[in-house]
């Protein structure tokens, strides 16, 4: 199986189940101080990480402008709107707006890559959104009760998709983790900047276990080796594949914040279930052709 295809399999199972760690972190820790203390600790591994590897981390006189760009939707836009809004709603809702990024990824792709949109990826795509439909149609009536939240969560995915049409259209010669690594430091000084300036630090002795672990979490699994194999699938596939691809991480995210934060569950998330994975079954179907596309 390519090794594209693997890597969003293996975000769906990692990244799901990051949602519920980064609420039980948010429970207790600032938004903003909850995204610097992950982004920097990831940019700072990944960095290691890099040249560890032997990687070159020089960036080229003419990627530096793209690659801000690319932190800022990916990184900075991403991290500060989904901790805001996820800090405000409840996780499994939180997951499913953010992952209407497909739509939008797939819609920026087309318009901005020319990328086709043939007719198994558009019914990939309809599976998907009508599987998130089928979860979120219940929560209408709270989402509204909270519209904030669910505002900021839709202004991550629209963020997040933009960041992903922006790596792909880049011409990019450095290695993934090298881009990867540049990115994710690149991204947290903003974040860094408005912690500095809007949140007071926690006291560490205030800190549960579980807020500890949570952050730790969300920063070795969700930030350094997740944000890696995302960047690395975007590389390797059509952005609006590997988008499609990200479809199973909040049917991941529902369930597992059930069964860790005992958000409810039931025929809806079964139904869900039952959608997205024929999405997914389509995209994952035909690598070949994603390639050649």
């Amino acid at each position: 199986m390519p090794t594209g295809i693997l890597l969003l399999a293996a975000l769906a199972l990692l990244w799901g189940t990051n949602w519920p760690a980064m609420k039980l972190a948010l429970n207790e820790i600032g938004p903003w101080t909850f995204r610097s203390v992950c982004l920097v600790g990831g940019g700072i591994g990944l960095l290691t990480i890099a040249r560890a590897g032997g990687h070159p981390l020089r960036v080229a006189p003419q990627e530096r402008g793209p690659l801000f760009v690319a932190a800022l939707f990916n990184i900075t836009g991403w991290h500060i709107f989904s901790a805001y809004g996820l800090s405000l709603i409840q996780a499994g809702r939180a997951v499913i707006i953010a992952y209407t990024m497909p739509l939008w990824a797939v819609i920026l792709g087309r318009l901005l890559l020319r990328e086709p949109l043939t007719p198994g990826r558009i019914l990939a795509l309809l599976l998907g959104l009508a599987g998130l439909a089928v979860l979120i149609g219940p929560e209408v009536a709270a989402l509204w009760r909270t519209p904030v939240g669910a505002l900021l969560m839709l202004a991550a995915a629209l963020s997040w998709g933009a960041g992903t049409v922006l790596v792909k259209k880049g011409r990019w010669t450095m290695p993934t983790v090298a881009l990867t690594a540049w990115q994710v430091s690149l991204g947290a000084v903003p974040v860094v900047l408005g912690q500095l300036l809007l949140e007071p630090l926690p006291s560490l002795s205030q800190l549960s276990l579980i807020a500890v672990a949570g952050t730790a979490y969300a920063t070795l699994i969700g930030i350094i080796l997740c944000h890696w194999a995302w960047f690395k699938a975007v590389r390797l596939l059509p952005s609006g594949v590997a988008a499609i691809g990200t479809l199973g991480i909040p049917v991941v995210g529902v369930l597992s914040s059930g069964l860790v934060l005992g958000e409810p569950m039931g025929a809806a998330e079964f139904a869900a279930l039952g959608l997205v994975l024929p999405a997914l079954a389509i995209v994952l179907a035909s690598p070949g052709r994603a390639r050649r596309e």
